[in-house]
């Protein structure tokens, strides 16, 4: 089991614990000692989202890499998968990102790419713990002549506007199309608008002012209440929301309704398969998604894989039932023929795509998923002790699973990002699951004390 690396990188807040100068500088020259193993020149390209703390954890960063002989290129703020893609693109031999996604601006972390723009896999992660708790990381120390160098590259936005405008098919335009976009005032605040406006896309961005405290403050995917609202008031034609690092996506469509990843994937699947675009005939989700969205994919003849919550989990089950789309319902969104990681950009232009090619509204084309009732509370805890050893709560979690049966489930599982245990339950009544999730939350309490 890992000791620092969560779901998705190493997450806390910043200057303290994980995020403190100390353990942030073992991180990075421990990434860089393995990079080493692999080239004699390595060079990490270093990205960020608009949290506060970012220059203090860019620096240290690039300190650790640096005193080890790697070499750092700086890219500002950008979208996790803006870097993924940079990491590729420059021919970098990793890629960090500095982020903390949808958390508050408290806390911040540290995602790692390796050279494909692929999240880094467990054996590296591993390598990279045992050599933080090493206690002679000084050896690996480079003498002057060798250490490394950082130097800032100046138009990584325009490089990677242009990559994703060349996702949009050539014979499509967005003139016409109005959009309402949150930026959550995170890493796509600039990015994104310029994508859909140069492909002619009327856009009204909204918590587009990131001043390093307000970064999904009420706002972006977590919070898609307000965007439901401008997209009513401006009578746009659809409403996307970004989260703080612009990997995950929300949709709102024209009539208020809000989205999450479950309604994209149905309607991205369906129509690529009537495309014969759909590699394999399969999609892969997680454990979370909606009973609905199954029962939407059976009805359109269209496999789908579950796995553990993480879009790396999601892209490691892609890659090995070769598919080309997956993706979480909280927003993560994959299309492998285009990027590495979730891209909520891509993602929009993705809905935009097929939009444009049906001349249907979203609503229309996200009609044919309909939700089971389903309700995730999200429960504070001190610690995470084994779920297996909590007896009294997973009598009761059995107890209502019969009850249940096949009309719902229940879904235990802590967060592996903070301090919280998500219950999720599905059911035919929502006010019966509301019910059942308070007892549990109850019993949980207890039990871990």
């Amino acid at each position: 089991m890992a000791k620092y690396f969560g779901t998705d990188g190493i997450r806390g807040e910043a200057n303290k614990g994980l995020m403190s100068p100390n353990m942030l500088l073992k991180i990075a020259q421990s990434f860089g000692i393995i990079l080493k193993k692999r080239s004699e020149r390595p060079k990490v390209l270093i990205g960020k989202d608009t949290r506060v703390s970012g220059y203090m954890i860019e620096g240290v960063i690039a300190s650790g890499l640096c005193s080890v002989g790697v070499d750092v290129l700086f890219v500002g703020p950008l979208p996790t998968p803006g870097i993924a893609y940079l990491t590729r693109g420059m021919r970098a031999n990793a890629g960090i990102m500095i982020s903390a996604s949808h958390n508050p601006f408290q806390d911040n972390g540290i995602k790692l790419f390796d050279h494909n723009g692929f999240k880094l896999p467990d054996h590296d992660e591993s390598q990279i713990e045992q050599l933080i708790d090493s206690p002679d990381l000084d050896k690996y120390l480079v003498n002057s002549e060798q250490l490394g160098r950082a130097k800032r590259i100046d138009d990584a936005i325009g490089q990677y506007a242009v990559f994703l405008k060349e996702r949009f098919p050539k014979n499509l335009k967005l003139d016409g199309k109005k959009i309402v976009l949150d930026c959550a005032h995170g890493a796509g605040y600039k990015v994104t608008p310029k994508v859909f406006e140069e492909l002619g896309a009327k856009v009204i961005s909204i918590h587009d002012d990131p001043n390093g405290f307000n970064i999904n403050y009420e706002c972006g995917a977590l919070h898609p209440q307000n965007l439901a609202e401008k997209v009513v008031e401006y009578k746009a034609d659809i409403g996307f929301a970004l989260d703080g690092d612009a990997d995950r996506l929300i949709v709102v469509d024209e009539k208020g309704n809000i989205l999450d990843g479950d309604h994209i994937i149905a309607m991205c699947a369906l129509e690529m398969k009537s495309q014969n675009q759909l590699k394999n005939n399969g999609v892969c989700v997680t454990i979370m998604s909606n009973k609905g969205f199954d029962v939407a994919m059976e009805n359109a003849g269209i496999h789908v894989i579950r796995t553990s919550v993480g879009d790396r989990n999601v892209m490691e089950s892609m890659l090995t039932n070769d598919f080309i789309l997956g993706g979480e319902q909280s927003g993560h969104l994959i299309f492998l023929d285009s990027s590495t990681t979730g891209d909520a950009t891509i993602a929009c232009l993705k809905v935009l795509e097929m939009m444009c090619h049906t001349n249907k509204k979203i609503s229309e084309l996200t009609s044919i998923m309909k939700k089971f009732p389903q309700i995730t509370k999200n429960v504070k805890v001190k610690s995470k002790p084994p779920l297996a050893n909590l007896h009294k709560t997973n009598t009761l979690i059995k107890r209502f699973e019969e009850e249940l049966g096949s009309t719902g489930r229940v879904l235990l599982r802590y967060s592996g990002t903070e301090s919280l245990a998500r219950i999720t339950l599905e059911g035919p009544e929502y006010k019966r699951i509301e019910e059942m999730a308070k007892q549990i939350e109850n019993e949980l309490l207890q039990e871990i004390g």
